[in-house]
């Protein structure tokens, strides 16, 4: 008996657009896991499917920053920096629950004393607030607060150049920008963590086991690609808009500096305290690399001297 001959082999374009609709669905399932935004039912969802949608948590980190852009502006027309600062990061935190910052507090609490590595294990699966978290959140926030307050707060010089009508609306731009540019990058580094160190918890018992394996390589580089997409969009918008690019590159790079710095640490502290990574320390690192961002974002729009 003849076997039927093969049915039509699916087109290029059918293949591209599965592709497009599997690439949506791992971004969806990106902004899921890092914000309190629904998913739509179709989405669905897969244990696989998590380790690739990491590659999205750059573009997920930018419409963060995006948000917290627009209430930043917003609030900017009717209140003081320092009243729209506060609004604009309680906006972030809102929109994310407060995920990364809750991993920075349980890694305080857990690394910042003197404790066995089995100890601070033990320490960060509780959910309840130490003091070493709660002094870490006042100073984290205290700190990323005061640096976005001084971004947008002109200098002397600024206030008596011939452009002071307009400083605050430079200002309140570069912030944006800063904004989220930091929100963005900053997720690179916990998304490379878990490319270069092995999981250090109780695997079977992890709260989003996929997140807890190895990362493959490609999933690395995806990430790295869609960071500097996030830069390529800032760039586009700052030349079609006039806007200087040579500041904006040296403020890209600086940040970038800032990023990897945070990196290096958290490699070599994470590795010799806990010979690896947990979801905690995920979110710390997120939580140091967005303050050493704008820390460095801070330094190129408002140099000392």
């Amino acid at each position: 008996m003849k076997r039927p001959p093969p049915g039509p082999s699916p087109s290029w374009s059918t293949a591209l657009l599965a592709a497009f609709v599997q690439e949506l669905r791992l971004f969806w399932l990106a902004l899921q896991f890092l914000t309190r935004v629904p998913v739509p039912a179709w989405v669905g969802w897969r244990a696989e499917w998590m380790p690739a949608s990491m590659r999205h948590f750059p573009l997920v980190g930018a419409l963060v920053g995006l948000f917290g852009a627009a209430v930043l502006a917003l609030a900017s027309a009717w209140w003081p920096p320092s009243v729209a600062v506060g609004l604009s990061m309680a906006a972030t935190v809102w929109l994310t629950g407060g995920f990364h910052e809750d991993g920075w507090a349980d890694t305080c609490d857990g690394l910042g004393g003197a404790v066995s590595r089995e100890k601070a294990l033990l320490i960060m699966k509780d959910s309840r607030l130490g003091t070493y978290g709660a002094l870490g959140l006042v100073l984290l926030l205290g700190l990323k607060a005061t640096v976005l307050v001084e971004l947008l707060t002109p200098r002397i010089h600024e206030l008596d150049s011939a452009r002071t009508s307009q400083i605050h609306q430079v200002l309140l731009l570069w912030t944006s920008m800063g904004l989220i540019w930091a929100h963005a990058l900053s997720r690179l580094v916990p998304v490379l963590l878990t490319r270069l160190l092995p999981y250090a918890g109780d695997l079977e018992h992890a709260k989003a086991k996929p997140l807890a394996m190895s990362l493959a390589a490609s999933h690395a580089w995806a990430t790295v690609v869609n960071t500097a997409a996030v830069a390529a969009a800032m760039g586009a918008f700052f030349f079609l808009d006039g806007w200087p690019l040579n500041t904006l590159w040296q403020a890209l790079g600086w940040g970038m500096l800032g990023a990897g710095a945070m990196l290096i640490f958290c490699l070599s502290w994470l590795k010799r305290r806990l010979g690896g990574f947990t979801g905690d320390t995920l979110g710390a690192s997120q939580q140091l690399s967005e303050l050493a961002i704008l820390l460095a974002w801070l330094h190129v729009v408002h140099p000392v001297g």
